[in-house]
């Protein structure tokens, strides 16, 4: 008969504090009134680690891949509980007090997270988080996760949390580094999963090396997962921007010079304002490439959205639209050089006829962008509009 909880633990050398963590794990269990198991993800130790873990007690899991996601990806998905609860080997994290995660856990949420920060009930020991984690790192990802994801966490990167096994498998976790930590949350979110929040003890380090985690190098990777896992707020919202700002002027300073103050805005703005129109446009294009990318490889849930564009908008809609607008585009730069040869091909009003050409052109750009994006649009839906056939 399988246990009903899993206390996950990933080791890479932690024989100075494995044992003591093993031991208030089974004080967790007992207090906590559990049937459970003591898993550890060993990711290659040399210093013993492994002997210490089973002389304690605990099931010992040798990951040969590197990397704190690969890890706990192992480990989770070798775990026999029904429950998993996971945290680093080196005494920051008190395993003798999983009674509110397992509580939580039984009356139906899918992920608890700890959270050792103050504004979230949680206590920061002196000495337990070095002070840029404490006032940037931590305050930022975490403001950057709930702005993004809607996700409830006051913590977002606190490494002792606790799932379902099910909700493990919802998840589909791949990344294999540090950045595991922000996909099982954002995934999480992104699913509707019920995620909870309780506040937790952080205590310093107990080892005597430095830990594994690079501040800088392992946020930056956090914070480039986040943005990656939202091209809404990466790429379409920044375009939409672009595209409503450079647009508005763009039309505006085709129709002659703009005064503003003292300044006067006119053919060199016109050029940079149509260079931002077109640039806002292609990040929403690449912004809905990103989305439908990750719809189709799992990365991202299913979005009824996208579903329904990918019936509604189809490969000849695009064709014919973006042609449309680029023969539109070439008809106003083929009406300016008729009306340039009417004149022997001789002196031009500089100011209007360069207004045309710069329309023309920015007409033209935008269709034919049209044309590629419904071109790579319909390719990425080819397995979305085949599962749609087959079930018809």
């Amino acid at each position: 008969m399988n246990p009903e909880v899993t206390i996950l633990m990933p080791c890479l050398n932690e024989a100075e504090t494995l044992a003591e963590c093993i031991k208030a794990a089974r004080d967790g269990l007992a207090a906590a009134g559990a049937e459970g198991e003591i898993l550890i993800a060993d990711n290659g130790s040399t210093d013993g680690s492994q002997e210490i873990a089973v002389a304690h007690g605990a099931r010992v899991l040798p990951v040969a891949e590197r990397g704190y996601g690969n890890a706990l990806r192992a480990g989770m998905a070798d775990a026999r509980g029904r429950f998993i609860i996971m945290g680093d080997a080196d005494m920051s994290y008190d395993f003798s007090r999983i009674t509110p995660f397992l509580e939580r856990l039984r009356k139906g949420a899918d992920l608890v997270m700890g959270c050792r920060m103050p504004r979230g009930g949680g206590t920061v020991m002196p000495g337990a988080m070095p002070w840029k984690h404490r006032w940037i790192g931590n305050p930022v990802l975490s403001f950057i996760g709930r702005l993004l994801f809607k996700c409830p966490s006051q913590d977002f990167h606190c490494g002792l949390r606790a799932l379902s096994k099910d909700a493990f498998h919802r998840m589909e976790l791949r990344t294999g580094g540090m950045e595991f930590a922000s996909e099982m949350v954002i995934k999480a979110s992104l699913r509707g999963m019920k995620i909870e929040e309780v506040p937790i003890i952080l205590h310093p380090d107990g080892r005597s090396r430095p830990p594994h985690l690079r501040s800088w190098r392992d946020g930056w990777r956090h914070l480039r997962f986040m943005l990656l896992f939202s091209p809404r707020w990466l790429l379409i919202y920044p375009g939409i921007f672009s595209l409503l700002l450079g647009g508005g002027f763009f039309l505006r300073l085709l129709a002659g010079p703009l005064k503003i103050g003292g300044v006067n805005f006119d053919l060199n703005t016109l050029e940079v304002t149509g260079l931002v129109l077109l640039f806002g446009y292609q990040m929403i294009l690449f912004g809905i490439f990103a989305r439908i990318f990750a719809y189709t490889r799992g990365l991202l849930p299913a979005q009824h959205a996208l579903s329904r564009a990918f019936g509604f908008f189809t490969l000849e809609k695009g064709l014919v639209g973006g042609g449309l607008v680029t023969l539109a585009g070439i008809g106003i730069i083929i009406h300016s050089l008729v009306g340039w040869a009417s004149t022997g091909f001789g002196d031009l009003d500089p100011q209007q006829a360069t207004r045309i050409v710069i329309a023309g052109r920015t007409l033209a750009s935008i269709g034919l962008q049209t044309i590629l994006f419904s071109l790579i649009f319909s390719y990425l839906g080819i397995d979305d509009v085949s599962t749609k056939n087959k079930k018809a």
